[in-house]
């Protein structure tokens, strides 16, 4: 049967009633919301909860049957010189950028591909902000991206709709095949998307002071290393890491057919490793939210400095946010994840699929189901389900969020921008769990109903307002659903 959540009167007594993000308008850190969520007695909501009357995080009696659920082994036991036609990659100069990029940017300045301002690349410390209140640890890749045919896969032994990890000479000889074609770079991967949002929705202060976003990574000492950290630092987003002497930046080819299929080709590059340096030290000094990338479990040396930074952001009272990135992923690295959840996590992102991947629960059990099992392991759990709707998990329970209606165009970003609403909500003082997983559901709802992945500047300026004053007078977005009660 379903039940609701002791209600938030002012007239409670119960320490079960604070709302679990609130302090966050009045302090500088998110060390009261990181105790928080680690205290399995202070959990609730103003929202309905899903739950059952035989499992309840206000009883002692709650159980789990170990017959029926995999339990994570980490709780069992507790080169290239120029960018030009004629380098050794053979990459063409021939790079154009539309109206809206591959990402969904604005027709200004940070279209403009491949002319790097030394004011951004050469940004001295002096002039970053003193407090990250998002700091982004991911792969730094940049996207090329164009139309193609089938003939031209078949000519490069390409097949059509996957994703394939390529080497150096196996990127030059694509390249030098898409000479003469018109194609698109730009700073890509999902952690950036999640950060220019985040970037963009509290880049003014709006019901808030402008918010400071970063990210680090490991890019080359190449033109396109410089191109990526100035495409960023035009959406406000700081790239913190120094340049890897004779290093090349990572890449991602995207091939997009007529009938709208994507082939990805990944060279990784420098991205393959990421150390923990003295300027990622410094920054995790200064953090209030870690975002660790989940595709950087792909990368052997790279999980040990996940773990090390991990660590001194838990050290330092920053909240640890884990993204899931991938299935496949999932499946290949699963005990690294969960050593890394296990021990630092306080959110984690994920879709229905990934969820279930991390429960090892087959494709018929529901992402409430496997929201509910993650939310045992991890503080606050974000599942998202597509058109369906999404899921927020605490302490074994979990809050439905109905989607925010829109004509979908595009659905290529939209769990990045679900992301960027729950740390956008968190940050700004959101007061109940429902209200930020509809913050999340509308911001990724404008995202979908836009062609790129990215979230446009006016688009988010539109959305902090209306946050803002839903904050003044106490009424939500008209078009977000009520609440759906259902029960296991």
């Amino acid at each position: 049967m379903s039940f609701s959540l002791l209600s938030l009167s002012s007239s409670s007594s119960s320490t079960l009633t604070r709302h679990i993000p609130s302090f966050i308008s009045t302090t500088s850190s998110p060390s009261a919301l990181l105790s928080l969520l680690r205290n399995h007695s202070n959990v609730t909501s103003n929202a309905r909860i899903f739950g059952s009357s035989s499992c309840s995080f206000f009883s002692s009696s709650c159980s789990m049957s170990t017959a029926n659920y995999v339990v994570p082994r980490a709780f069992a036991s507790s080169s290239y010189s120029s960018f030009s036609s004629g380098n050794s990659d053979g990459e063409s100069s021939k790079i154009v950028s539309g109206e809206n990029d591959e990402q969904g940017a604005e027709t200004d300045d940070e279209d403009q591909v491949l002319i790097v301002d030394e004011e951004d690349v050469n940004l001295s410390s002096s002039a970053l902000p003193q407090k990250w209140d998002v700091l982004g640890l991911g792969q730094a890749m940049v996207d090329f991206s164009g139309m193609v045919d089938d003939e031209f896969l078949e000519k490069l032994g390409l097949e059509k709709g996957t994703r394939k990890v390529i080497n150096h000479e196996e990127r030059g000889k694509v390249l030098r095949a898409m000479d003469g074609c018109s194609y698109k770079a730009a700073a890509g991967g999902s952690l950036s998307n999640s950060l220019v949002a985040l970037a963009r929705l509290g880049g003014q202060p709006i019901g808030g002071p402008a918010l400071n976003v970063g990210m680090a990574g490991s890019i080359g000492s190449d033109p396109l290393g410089g191109f990526y950290r100035s495409k960023l630092r035009r959406a406000n987003v700081n790239f913190l890491s120094a340049p890897v002497k004779d290093g090349t930046t990572g890449t991602v080819i995207v091939l997009t057919t007529p009938d709208a299929q994507r082939t990805m080709l990944a060279y990784q590059g420098t991205s393959s490793r990421i150390n923990f340096d003295p300027c990622l030290a410094d920054a995790i000094t200064k953090t209030n939210i870690l975002v660790v990338e989940g595709y950087l479990f792909e990368l052997p040396d790279t999980v040990r400095t996940i773990s090390k930074v991990c660590e001194e952001a838990r050290k330092c009272g920053a909240l640890v946010a884990i993204t899931a990135s991938d299935v496949s992923c999932i499946e290949r690295h699963y005990d690294d994840y969960w050593e890394i959840m296990a021990n630092y996590a306080d959110i984690v992102f994920a879709n229905s699929e990934e969820a279930r991947a991390f429960c090892h629960f087959s494709s018929k059990e529901s992402p409430l189901s496997a929201t509910r099992y993650l939310s045992h392991f991890v503080p606050l759990v974000s599942i998202t389900d597509g058109p369906k709707g999404s899921y927020i998990g605490v302490k074994g329970e979990a809050i439905y969020i109905p989607p925010s209606p829109c004509v979908p165009v595009d659905t290529c970003g939209a769990g990045d921008a679900y992301a960027s609403g729950i740390l956008y909500g968190i940050l700004r003082g959101v007061s109940d769990l429902r209200t930020m997983g509809s913050v999340a559901a509308k911001v990724a709802s404008v995202v979908v109903g836009q062609q790129g992945t990215r979230l446009r500047v006016q688009d988010a300026v539109g959305l902090a307002e209306s946050f803002s004053s839903h904050c003044r007078d106490s009424t939500f977005w008209s078009d977000v659903g009520s609440d759906q009660i259902s029960s296991l």
